[in-house]
C-alpha cells in the first residue's frame, strides 16, 4: 500500500478528537467515531477519556442506563459501543455477512441447529422480559440442555445478536452490562434504510472521524466488502486523489496539528481505523499481540512510544523509548487524570 502523505496521520488524529478535546459528553464522542471497539468495556470507556474533557466513566454507564448509547455486535462481527440510533442502522449493515461464520463456529462447539433454536429463544424471552445478566443467561441455557462450554455460550448469544434479539444495555452493579431486547430496550425499530442511502451514511460517518482515508480502510474497518465501501464512497459524493485517499466532499483542507502526551486505552479507536497501523505504532509492533490484544498506549507526538496498565488502581507506564522529562510530567498528569476518570484514588505515575 503506498506511504501516507505526511500530514495526513495528524489530520487523522485530529478528526478523531486527538488534537483538540471539543466533545463534550459521552454521546458526543461515540457518534463522532461512529462505532467504537468494546470488546474491552474499560477500553471503550478510555477512549471516551482522551477525546472529551470534564467527564467521568461513570457518565458513560449513566448513558447505557439511559438508554442512550449500546454495545453490540456489528462491525467484523466485534463488539462495539454506539449510540442507540446508531445500532437500527449500522446492525443490518454490517451483520448478515457474519452468519456464515457464525454457523461454522456453532458446529465447532457442539451446538446443533435444534438446540441453538432452543437457545435463541430462551435467551430472547428472557431479555425481552427484563435485563439479564451474563451469568444469569448461561443458567437458563445449561438449564434448557443448551451447550455453554468452551465458546459455545458466547457463539449462542452472537447467533441471536445477528438475528436483532440481543444487546448489551444497563450497567449492573459489578461493572458489566446486561443484555436486553433491542425493541423491548429502544422501542420499536425503524423501517430499513434504503441500502444505498445507507451505504452513503456509512462512508460519511467514517470520514468524519477517519479521513482522510481509502476505501480499503472502510471496508476493513466496518467489515464490508470492498466493492460496498466503494459505492458508500460514490453515493456520498466522495472521489480519491493522486493518493487514493477520500476526504468529506465539502470540508475544508486543514493542517493536522500534534495532539499533546495523551494515555490511550487499550482497544483504541486508532488502531482500529485504517488498515495501516503504522504511523501510530512504528517499530512497537508488540502493540497488538498475534492473539489479536490491542495494549493500552502512550502516544506522543502522534505516535506510540510505550504501554500502561493498572496494577492496584495504579497507572504504571512500561516506556518502550527514552522520554523527555517534559513529557514524562505531561503523560503523569495524564495519568492522574485516568484516575480521576475512573474514580480511583489520585496516585503518582509509575514507570517501569
Amino acid at each position: 500500500m503506498p506511504s501516507l502523505p505526511p500530514d495526513v496521520h495528524l489530520q487523522r488524529l485530529g478528526v478523531q478528537g486527538l488534537t483538540r478535546r471539543w466533545d463534550r459528553t459521552p454521546d458526543d464522542v461515540v457518534r463522532r467515531i461512529l462505532a467504537v471497539q468494546a470488546q474491552d468495556l474499560r477500553g471503550a470507556r478510555l477512549a471516551v477519556r482522551s477525546r472529551s474533557t470534564g467527564l467521568l466513566a461513570r457518565d458513560v454507564d449513566a448513558a447505557f442506563d439511559a438508554r442512550r448509547l449500546v454495545v453490540a455486535w456489528l462491525n467484523r462481527g466485534t463488539l462495539h459501543l454506539v449510540a442507540a440510533e446508531d445500532y437500527w442502522w449500522l446492525h443490518p449493515l454490517t451483520t448478515p455477512q457474519l452468519a456464515a461464520g457464525s454457523r461454522r463456529r456453532l458446529e465447532q462447539e457442539g451446538v446443533s441447529p435444534a438446540q441453538l433454536e432452543t437457545g435463541i429463544e430462551v435467551v430472547s424471552r428472557a431479555v425481552t422480559a427484563a435485563p439479564v445478566s451474563r451469568d444469569d443467561l448461561r443458567a437458563l441455557l445449561d438449564d434448557a440442555g443448551v451447550p455453554t462450554k468452551r465458546q459455545a455460550f458466547v457463539h449462542v448469544l452472537f447467533a441471536a445478536s445477528l438475528r436483532g434479539l440481543l444487546l448489551r444495555g444497563p450497567v449492573l452493579p459489578d461493572g458489566e452490562q446486561a443484555f436486553v431486547d433491542p425493541v423491548t430496550w429502544l422501542g420499536p425499530r425503524p423501517p430499513d434504510a434504503d441500502p444505498d442511502e445507507a451505504l452513503g451514511r456509512l462512508a460519511q460517518r467514517y470520514l468524519v472521524a477517519h479521513g482522510p482515508a481509502r476505501d480499503a480502510d472502510l471496508a476493513t474497518w466496518a467489515g464490508t466488502t470492498l466493492g460496498a465501501a466503494r459505492r458508500g464512497l460514490a453515493v456520498l459524493g466522495s472521489t480519491a486523489d493522486d493518493d487514493g485517499l477520500h476526504r468529506l466532499p465539502g470540508a475544508p483542507a486543514t493542517a493536522g496539528a500534534v495532539p499533546a502526551p495523551v494515555l490511550l486505552g487499550p482497544f483504541d479507536p486508532v488502531l482500529h481505523g485504517w488498515v495501516d497501523r503504522e504511523a501510530v505504532i512504528g517499530r512497537h509492533v508488540g502493540l497488538v499481540t498475534s492473539n489479536g490484544i490491542f495494549k493500552a498506549s502512550s502516544l506522543v507526538g502522534g505516535r506510540a512510544v510505550g504501554t500502561w496498565t493498572l496494577p492496584g488502581g495504579r497507572v504504571t507506564l512500561q516506556a518502550l523509548e527514552p522520554l523527555a522529562a517534559d513529557v514524562a510530567a505531561a503523560l503523569a498528569a495524564d495519568a492522574r487524570d485516568v484516575h480521576r476518570y475512573l474514580g480511583l484514588p489520585e496516585r503518582d505515575m509509575l514507570t517501569d
